[in-house]
């Protein structure tokens, strides 16, 4: 029972911190996705203007994560058996085919400009400082978001830091076609949005792609499966095991195992011998929460 407890608490203080770092990295995307955008139209940089959609679709993911980390860690109910980790894949499927869209978007705009040069944009130092400013607080974004992933193992939030790293990336390529633009390369600001497009679309795939891989219940790595596998055949009294099953919800990974012990043994050995398992593998493997 005091095991329940703990992971209980464990979860709550996990839920406040993914919370607490998510929601600065919303505020941060939230203000420079207005400034770029803003800034874009006033400093006439498409690629700014591509960069700042890149920050609010950061924004949107930071939204699902706070949405998912909420309702995801509800306690299992009579209609959910297995809990409510699905809503956050769901959800990133969703957002993931959005980004996609709003990334062709851009890339077309872009790529129209760079056949009519006469629409082609003259970015301004405007551009270039906005820009840079993005690039130092999406890094911060990045490096703080990871301590916070690897502390509580979270998944999502890796990928959301990783987000907020691309968007630092994307600012850069803004700065590279900014001073080109403003050197004199007038289509290096499109090329730059273009480029900015593609990443855009990048981050879409890889949400669908992983949300997909989760939803047809793909199992861990081999290399977990076999820690799994080690860490059974490690408890006493195990004498061999059958079907060895792993499957993600979210964060955490779930077990299915059948284990083969001497046929000799009352009813009660065996199930000590069973629950010892269960505790194994879910002190040793740190991602398992139920076997």
């Amino acid at each position: 029972h005091s095991h329940q407890h703990t992971h209980g608490e464990h979860r709550d203080m996990r839920y406040k911190e993914v919370r607490k770092v998510t929601l600065i990295g919303s505020v941060v995307a939230l203000l420079l996705g207005v400034a770029k955008i803003t800034g874009g139209y006033a400093a006439h940089s498409q690629a700014l203007i591509a960069d700042g959609i890149h920050s609010l679709s950061d924004l949107a993911t930071d939204v699902i994560v706070l949405y998912a980390a909420k309702h995801s860690h509800r306690e299992a109910d009579a209609e959910h058996p297995y809990g409510h980790g699905r809503i956050e894949t769901l959800a990133t499927v969703v957002l993931g085919v959005a980004l996609i869209g709003v990334a062709i978007g851009i890339g077309l705009d872009a790529i129209d400009r760079l056949f009519n040069e006469e629409r082609l944009l003259q970015p301004t130092m405007l551009a270039l400082y906005i820009a840079l400013v993005s690039v130092f607080a999406k890094e911060f974004i990045y490096h703080y978001s990871m301590r916070i992933a690897r502390k509580f193992r979270s998944e999502m939030l890796k990928a959301n830091a990783w987000h907020s790293r691309t968007d630092a990336i994307s600012s850069v390529i803004v700065v590279v076609g900014v001073i080109g633009s403003m050197a004199g390369l007038n289509y290096l600001d499109a090329i730059a949005a273009v480029g900015v497009a593609v990443m855009i679309a990048k981050i879409g795939w890889d949400l669908v792609f992983q949300s997909l891989r989760e939803l047809i219940d793909t199992g861990l790595d081999p290399e977990r499966v076999e820690l799994i596998r080690n860490k059974i055949n490690e408890v006493h009294g195990v004498k061999a095991l059958h079907v060895l099953r792993t499957r993600r919800m979210g964060g955490d990974a779930l077990v299915d195992v059948h284990i083969q012990v001497e046929p000799n043994l009352s009813v009660s050995e065996g199930h000590h011998i069973s629950e010892s398992v269960r505790d194994g593998v879910m002190s040793g493997v740190d991602e398992v929460s139920d076997v």
